[in-house]
């Protein structure tokens, strides 16, 4: 299994906080874990709700599954179902704290309500 640092690892420290400040605001919302995998780190409640999927030079790419889109958003950059499946995953590029703002609590905290 992989570790939270051998994904941390090198990592400038722009990008350090936003993870940080992710993780910060995804506790405000309820109990989480973190779970590192080979290619992602996870976030889970009772399941995973949201997929860190790239920790990049200054930003941070995370993934929310649903099973509907929700088209009527700002802060999604792509909506895709996965295939054969009823999964829709909302593609969500955070590049400064304030990305993680009212819409955006909106969806982690529907993330975190459709898990439990």
């Amino acid at each position: 299994m992989k570790e939270l640092s051998d994904h941390l690892n090198g990592k400038s420290e722009h990008t350090l906080g936003l993870f940080r400040h992710f993780i910060a605001e995804y506790k405000k919302l309820g109990v989480i874990s973190i779970h590192p995998t080979k290619s992602m780190i996870a976030i889970a409640g009772k399941t995973n709700v949201a997929y860190i999927t790239r920790l990049g030079k200054d930003f941070m790419d995370v993934t929310f599954p649903f099973d509907q889109p929700y088209n009527d958003n700002l802060c999604f950059k792509k909506i895709a179902q996965v295939p054969g499946q009823q999964q829709y995953n909302h593609h969500f590029r955070m590049m400064r704290p304030e990305d993680i703002n009212k819409e955006v609590r909106t969806y982690m905290k529907l993330a975190l309500k459709n898990n439990s």
